[in-house]
């Protein structure tokens, strides 16, 4: 049940591989969910697991975009104003039709191996424009690196999100879904 973030070699290695990681927490709390678990909103917030996980891989797709350019200006990827509306917000109707848990699950895993590869090819010293949004307003110039630690802490944020939303769905936890994601017994001998 490997749960820590794997060993590192160095500074761009160890930014990728947290940030995957994150992404791949948010993977794990989609492990064995219906179509109608993913789109459940059991808390308070109006987030479901398969919003959160669309947004996600918004975010991320658009930071690979942004250090992929870096230094010149960012692109994101193409979506319509409906879809960039409900997931950048983390709406329901994030949740595409044909989302299911492992199709979410494989995007998120997708999503990190790019945003990783992306990172392991950078200069961290690399500066290039915010993006234009509002949640950036008053910042001019980012780094690799700070883009990157932005990522971590995005995702971390996001993972900690799914991690309420699927206890709420059916009382699974981190460690638990970590081992049955793996083909592991829950819980392992000796608990």
């Amino acid at each position: 049940m490997p749960f820590l973030t794997a060993q590192t070699t160095d500074e761009l290695d160890s930014l990728a591989t947290f940030a995957g990681q994150q992404l791949d927490q948010i993977a794990t709390t989609l492990h064995g969910l219906s179509p109608e678990q993913i789109r459940q909103v059991p808390t308070a917030s109006a987030m479901s697991l398969g919003a959160l996980a669309r947004h996600a891989i918004l975010i991320t797709e658009g930071a690979v975009a942004h250090i992929a350019a870096a230094p010149e200006e960012g692109s994101e990827p193409e979506r319509t104003p409906a879809q960039y509306e409900a997931e950048g917000t983390i709406s329901p109707e994030a949740v595409r039709e044909e989302d299911t848990a492992e199709s979410l699950i494989a995007e998120l895993h997708q999503a990190g191996e790019r945003l990783g590869a992306v990172l392991r090819a950078a200069d961290p010293e690399t500066e290039g424009p915010y993006p234009d949004q509002p949640w950036f307003e008053g910042r001019q110039l980012w780094s690799v690196r700070w883009y990157a630690l932005h990522q971590i802490e995005e995702n971390a944020r996001h993972a900690g999100h799914a991690d309420i939303l699927r206890e709420s769905i059916d009382g699974k936890g981190a460690y638990e879904l970590n081992a049955l994601a793996d083909g592991q017994e829950w819980p392992p001998a000796g608990w």
